[in-house]
């Protein structure tokens, strides 16, 4: 049978584990939302060598596990004199590891948008920047909204992985709690309900967006 008493007691611990988690990944999503623009830029640039590094680094990353890029993070990087907290740590891992994901979301956002509406633009003396910001960004956000989204509710649960290089987040506390009382049931069990809250709550925000942002709606 569920103890109840169980889950009341360590709900706390719980809870401020799962603050850890939802400071990660908002941050997370912030450093990589900013950094996958400016990869999505590089990738259809004309300059060649621009296209080149966002290439690349999209590859390495999209190619290479989380959990990789935490531990040559943590563990790699004193070796060249960078000694990171493990908060640090998980955050520029994972935005690392996200940001070329968001970079390629972004970019098919952009190049959905038709080509005559940015050489109309240009026609009529738009530079670059004011195309991108005025023309299609906006129209962009629409389309790249629901797999933006999917991949940042992916990112919340794969931030259960920071708990190996020690982040006392919602994955690690419940480790440790159900550890020490045996009942891996009520604490996984509440874990599971908190991860699902956090991810919901993401969901609901998708369907908001849509609805707001949906052109046959207004």
């Amino acid at each position: 049978m569920i103890k109840w008493d169980v889950i009341i007691t360590y709900f706390p611990a719980l809870l401020e584990g799962a603050l850890i988690t939802l400071e990660v990944s908002l941050l997370t999503m912030v450093i990589a939302t900013i950094a996958g623009t400016f990869l999505a830029l590089m990738r259809i640039s004309s300059n060649r060598t621009m296209r080149s590094i966002s290439m690349v680094y999209m590859w390495i990353m999209r190619g290479t596990p989380l959990l990789l890029v935490l531990f040559f993070v943590y563990y790699a990087f004193p070796s060249w004199g960078i000694r990171l907290p493990a908060f640090a740590a998980a955050i520029l891992a994972m935005s690392m590891n996200s940001a070329a994901y968001k970079g390629e979301i972004i970019r098919s956002g952009i190049q959905a948008i038709p080509r005559g509406q940015i050489e109309s633009a240009m026609a009529i003396g738009m530079s670059y920047g004011q195309t991108m910001r005025r023309i299609v960004l906006p129209q962009a956000v629409r389309i790249i909204i629901p797999p933006y989204i999917n991949n940042s509710i992916l990112l919340i649960k794969n931030s259960a992985l920071v708990s190996s290089i020690t982040v006392t987040d919602l994955m690690l506390n419940s480790q440790q709690i159900y550890s020490a009382t045996y009942r891996p049931v009520e604490i996984l069990g509440t874990a599971g309900v908190l991860y699902l809250t956090m991810t919901s709550l993401l969901m609901w925000f998708q369907m908001w967006a849509e609805k707001k942002l949906s052109y046959y709606n207004r």
